[in-house]
């Protein structure tokens, strides 16, 4: 009887509970923290919004001035200035055909030489680098990344170019000189030299992000490679190799990217001539080169925007070899989407 008593008397009311006074207080706490969440989306989403669009503002802002400041020299040349290799800022005669020649030719030059090395780093130390060393070599790979380009220039000046210039450059005129590639003086400085260096300089980055795609390739994926009878070899190529080739492709591009605007390095090893020569002994001329030779010279106003033209097609450039660089990841993510729906 005393426990019952006590039970209702400690008991809450559940009359009071569903009172006007008790529902009058937490309606509008709810309706507050509701407000308040609702505000922090809000305000969440457009700060990320604004994040992405200052990008866009960015670029947009860059194309902007690049065009109003070379709207002088696109008058006075049009598509002359890309098909002419003139330069001649004392007459006012001015092409750029020759800068983007030297471009293209000391970047796909770094990429014959750089690519197979990078993903034959990379495969070894994912796939084949004793553990104990897997480490040191990672980060002795990552470590040519962090050199500073005058550096590279630096060392390209004093080792790479005596070293050129006495072994391999007679050696490729003896043997490949029938070629046409490998003719003329062997001063050691020119686009040869220049591939190098940039090579020496896109390595870490394509093996690094080879490294990282290969890395994120499924483990069951080696081991049923592996477990159908195929060899070490037929493994790495099948198994590894043939599902990392998009991001494989997506390091080719960067490298390449950070190869057409390399400039400091290049400018000291390339030889600074606009000129177009067939052999890869002769010397050769940038487009960023140019530009960080000659701005501080510019006094007139022509020279001053055929400058800012040619930083101009260096930045067309850029983005063409992105847009083919993400088609032909597009064909072949779609091939293997292809065959997997198949």
């Amino acid at each position: 009887m005393n426990g019952s008593l006590l039970k209702a008397r400690y008991q809450p009311d559940p009359a009071a509970a569903s009172s006007p006074l008790a529902e009058t207080t937490q309606v509008p706490r709810r309706k507050i923290h509701l407000k308040s969440s609702r505000l922090a989306d809000a305000g969440f989403r457009y700060l990320m919004l604004g994040c992405a669009l200052s990008v866009l503002a960015i670029v947009v802002l860059i194309v902007r001035e690049l065009f109003l400041r070379s709207t002088l020299s696109l008058h006075a040349f049009g598509l002359k200035f890309l098909m002419t290799q003139s330069w001649d800022p004392v007459n006012g005669d001015f092409g750029a055909l020759a800068f983007i020649y030297g471009t293209l030719v000391s970047s796909l030059l770094a990429l014959i030489l750089a690519v197979p090395l990078s993903i034959g780093v990379a495969t070894f130390t994912t796939e084949l680098c004793p553990r104990i060393l897997r480490g040191p070599l990672s980060y002795m790979v990552e470590l040519l990344a962090a050199i500073p380009s005058v550096i590279y220039g630096l060392w390209g000046v004093f080792v790479l170019v005596p070293i050129l210039r006495q072994y391999v450059q007679p050696f490729l005129a003896k043997y490949f000189g029938w070629t046409g590639l490998f003719g003329g003086y062997q001063f050691g400085i020119g686009m040869l030299a220049a591939g190098i260096i940039l090579a020496v300089m896109i390595i870490p980055i394509v093996t690094s992000i080879t490294r990282e795609v290969m890395s994120a390739v499924p483990t069951a994926q080696r081991e049923g490679v592996l477990a159908i009878g195929a060899t070490r070899w037929e493994m790495i190529r099948v198994g590894v190799l043939r599902n990392a080739r998009t991001g494989i492709m997506g390091a080719i591009i960067l490298g390449l990217g950070r190869a057409l605007g390399e400039t400091i390095a290049v400018t000291m090893l390339i030889g600074n001539r606009p000129e177009i020569a067939k052999s890869l002994f002769a010397p050769g001329y940038t487009l960023a080169s140019v530009i960080a030779n000659e701005f501080s010279e510019a006094t007139e106003d022509l020279y001053l925007s055929a400058l800012v033209e040619i930083g101009l097609v260096l930045f067309a450039i850029t983005l063409l070899v992105n847009i083919v660089a993400q088609l032909m990841v597009w064909s072949i993510t779609r091939g293997s989407a292809r065959r997997a729906a198949v």
